[in-house]
C-alpha cells in the first residue's frame, strides 16, 4: 500500500455558522486550533479506483488523526505566521510556514459556510506546505511501523505509529 501523510493546520469550528457574509467575522466561529495528519492511500486516489471521487483515499478508518490539544483563538492571535513540520523516523519532510497558503482562514469559512452549516466540532484542514511524499525522488510512501510526527508552532506534536492493517 503507498500511503503519505501531511501535516495540516486545522480549525475547529464552536459554534454554528452558515452563508458567513463578507461582513461577519468568521474567527466568531472558531473554538480553536489544532494539528491535523492528512492521510492518503494512493492506491485509492487514482481516477479508475476511486471513480471520479478522490476524497475515498482521505477516508478510511483511522485516517486524520488530529490532536494532541486544541489551542485557543486567545494564545494564538495570528494565524499567518505559525511553523509546519512533518517528521517521518525523525527525518524532516515538510517544513513550512502557514503564511504561505493559498486560502486564509476567513476565506474557507466563509466558502465552505455557503449553503452548510457548519457544527460545533466541524474540523477544517486547511492545507500543507511543499514535502509531500509523492513528489519526492524517489516518492516517500510511509511503511509500516513508520513513526510519524506533524507538529505545529504553539500547538504541540502529534506522534502517529503507522500501522498497515493485514
Amino acid at each position: 500500500m503507498s500511503c503519505l501523510s501531511q501535516v495540516e493546520f486545522s480549525i475547529v469550528i464552536g459554534k454554528e455558522c452558515k452563508n458567513v457574509s463578507q461582513t461577519e467575522d468568521p474567527f466568531q466561529y472558531v473554538l480553536g486550533y489544532t494539528v491535523g495528519n492528512d492521510v492518503s492511500s494512493r492506491f485509492w486516489q487514482t481516477p479508475e479506483r476511486a471513480n471520479g471521487q478522490p476524497g475515498i483515499a482521505k477516508s478510511f478508518d483511522k485516517f486524520a488523526p488530529i490532536g494532541p490539544v486544541i489551542t485557543s483563538p486567545q494564545v494564538i492571535t495570528d494565524t499567518k505566521c505559525l511553523s509546519v513540520k512533518t517528521f517521518v523516523n525523525g527525518q524532516l519532510r515538510q517544513n513550512g510556514r502557514t503564511d504561505d497558503w493559498y486560502f486564509d482562514i476567513p476565506f474557507l469559512i466563509r466558502h465552505l459556510s455557503r449553503g452548510v452549516t457548519l457544527r460545533p466540532g466541524t474540523v477544517i484542514m486547511t492545507g500543507t506546505p511543499s514535502g509531500v511524499a509523492a513528489f519526492m525522488k524517489p516518492p516517500g510512501w510511509l511503511l509500516d511501523q513508520d513513526i510519524l510526527e506533524t507538529e505545529i508552532e504553539n500547538i504541540g506534536t502529534m506522534r502517529n505509529k503507522i500501522v498497515f492493517e493485514k
